[in-house]
């Protein structure tokens, strides 16, 4: 047998409004996110598991990219392939058209389900629930496609999931210049590659890329007056600022904010000039100095 069983259940979609493709995927098996999930912008994504081959990635997004059908693909990818039975794999297309394969010899319980711009499909699984939950989990979820992946996987696994239990989990979602600098597709790409709860660990990262590199939400915060000083506060605490606590926005204080912008890695959701500051961000800041007076 030329390749190694890797049991999992995963979620492929598509939201065609928001331009975004994606994969999530949770596995009692190391590193799942380096085998299972291939994504590319305005074309599609794939998930290929249990004895997975990982050609069908790069494959089925070429075939995808051609013109074929996320079905047609399916059929290609499968159409040469000596141990077929064996391969499970789910594909979303680019107009949001999904198959899923199981082949028959895949181990117990296995099987996938399709809906409207989404596939999901797993095997080794604790029983048909597990993906019955994950279909009805995305299609109710509401909110950015990362975060109806994430409720799938999460419904998913609180059905019981894997059936041998739990170790890595990981999410792609792709857009067009999505990636850092705009200079690529990958717009999210967050793995969980040993861990006693990895579907967990991957919604807290989710969490912390949301501050780093998610499109803010909430009306800026102009940085003058009292909320100045208390960001000069911060920035002295942090090592960033030396001046006085002033409230005025002058080069010492400007200075201190780009640094400290730059150094804190914000730079995907603030301009390194700017006057103004976010309140998720501004909440991290002043977690991150209260730690420290407690240590």
């Amino acid at each position: 047998m030329s390749s190694k069983c890797v049991a999992t259940f995963s979620i492929v979609a598509a939201d065609l409004e928001a331009g975004e493709w994606g994969v999530a995927v949770a596995s009692k098996f190391l590193a799942v996110g380096s085998v299972v999930p291939w994504a590319r912008a305005s074309v599609g994504a794939v998930a290929t598991q249990s004895y997975a081959h990982t050609g069908f990635g790069p494959q089925g997004l070429s075939l995808m990219e051609k013109g074929l059908s996320a079905r047609k693909t399916l059929e290609a990818l499968l159409a040469d392939d000596p141990q077929r039975e064996l391969r499970q794999v789910g594909l979303v297309d680019s107009r949001g058209e999904a198959a899923t394969f199981t082949g028959k010899d895949c181990h117990p319980w296995a099987g996938g389900k399709t809906g409207p711009g989404w596939a999901a499909q797993g095997n080794i699984l604790a029983g048909p629930q597990v993906v019955e939950a994950m279909g009805e989990a995305f299609e109710k979820s509401r909110g950015p496609l990362a975060e109806r992946l994430l409720a799938a996987l999460k419904a998913g696994d609180n059905a019981g999931g894997d059936r041998r239990g739990r170790q890595s989990a990981a999410l792609i979602v792709v857009k067009e210049k999505g990636g850092y600098g705009g200079f690529n597709d990958r717009y999210i790409d967050l793995r969980v590659d040993d861990h006693p709860r990895p579907v967990d660990e991957l919604q807290r990262l989710y969490r912390a890329w949301r501050l780093y590199f998610a499109p803010s939400e909430d009306e800026p915060l102009a940085l003058e007056g009292r909320l100045l000083q208390e960001l000069q506060e911060i920035m002295a605490k942090l090592g960033y600022y030396r001046g006085s606590i002033t409230g005025e926005w002058d080069a010492a204080t400007r200075e201190a904010y780009r640094a400290l912008i730059g150094s804190e890695n914000f730079e995907e959701r603030l301009p390194f000039d700017a006057r103004h500051i976010y309140p998720d961000i501004l909440q991290y800041l002043r977690e991150k100095v209260s730690g420290l007076e407690r240590s």
